[in-house]
């Protein structure tokens, strides 16, 4: 089964970081995607920039409106995602406690849904 694993940290921990410990710490999430993927768990992932970089889209009425930053004020930022295959939840909560950030911040574990394929509409119809 698919976990996404979102990564949320405090940006101003890692902005006080100095450049040695901002590179250890990305050495070791590269470490890390090594691990998972050799053991088959790691199925994509990427970091994102600041929130300073973000636009949020909102479709109001029809109409697309467009604001700086992210859609709400918190006290962490989604950092970046892994997307990890699992057997079940228990294990995609132990792979998600080795992911290096969590240290700084939280890592949200969520099962992947599955969309249903184009054109598969229930069918509705009365008098069956």
């Amino acid at each position: 089964m698919k976990y996404v694993a979102l990564v949320y940290y405090q940006e101003r921990i890692i902005d006080a970081m100095n450049e040695k410990e901002w590179h250890d710490l990305n050495q070791e999430c590269v470490a890390g995607v090594e691990r998972l993927d050799g053991q088959g768990h790691y199925l994509a992932g990427e970091a994102l920039h600041p929130v300073d970089t973000a636009t949020t889209v909102r479709v109001r009425d029809g109409e697309v409106m467009l604001s700086d930053g992210p859609f709400a004020e918190t006290k962490e930022q989604l950092a970046g995602f892994y997307l990890l295959e699992a057997r079940d939840l228990n294990e995609a909560l132990q792979l998600a406690g080795r992911i290096p950030p969590a240290r700084f911040g939280s890592i949200e574990v969520r099962p992947v849904r599955d969309l249903p394929p184009p054109d598969s509409a229930p069918d509705i119809s009365e008098g069956d």
